[in-house]
């Protein structure tokens, strides 16, 4: 007998509204449940939404946000660690009750230890947003000090940088930022 796998929706994530313990998240219909980051993975969180926010009260271009959850579909609802949208793209990411409902133009996620969330991060989570239309993604390692900067080439995003601890992280989306990747952990 062949089994379906269960597809996973935005509406059954309510049957974990209580637990504050675990993240979950649901890329094409599959759950995915991660522990609460840990302190250092959400300083690095921090840090990186402080010099996007400073960046961006300084040029008034757009805002920055931790942790604020995008709903693309019924089967894709993430919680990516670091967002950045312009004004005029959140004008239309926004549904009625604040919530990211498309692709910002930049998102970070830190590397959480393991195998496993490495691999969610670096492939499931990089295909997604590539799909869905993301500018930019950056994979920061907070052990390594590095981060991998991935650029919207045609229709996905690519590998475009490996900046370690000492590089200057710049962006095309983001003009005249700039910040060493060491102040990022």
């Amino acid at each position: 007998m062949q089994t379906t796998p269960v597809r996973w929706t935005t509406a059954d994530l309510e049957l974990f509204a209580g637990d504050r313990r675990n993240r979950y998240e649901i890329i094409d219909g599959e759950l995915f449940v991660t522990k609460s980051p840990s302190w250092d993975h959400q300083a690095s969180c921090v840090n990186i939404a402080t010099v996007l926010k400073i960046w961006s009260d300084e040029t008034g271009l757009g805002k920055a946000a931790i942790a604020p959850g995008i709903i693309f579909s019924d089967s894709d609802n993430v919680i990516p660690d670091v967002v950045w949208a312009s004004h005029e793209r959140l004008k239309y990411l926004l549904d009625e009750a604040g919530h990211l409902t498309g692709a910002p133009e930049l998102v970070v996620e830190v590397l959480s230890p393991g195998e496993k969330n490495e691999k969610r991060d670096r492939e499931t989570k990089l295909k997604l947003y590539s799909v869905q239309g993301v500018q930019e993604y950056w994979t920061c390692d907070s052990i390594q000090k590095k981060v991998e900067v991935y650029r919207r080439e045609q229709a996905a995003l690519k590998l475009a940088a490996t900046l370690f601890s000492q590089d200057e992280l710049t962006s095309p989306l983001l003009p005249g930022f700039t910040c060493l990747v060491n102040k990022l952990f």
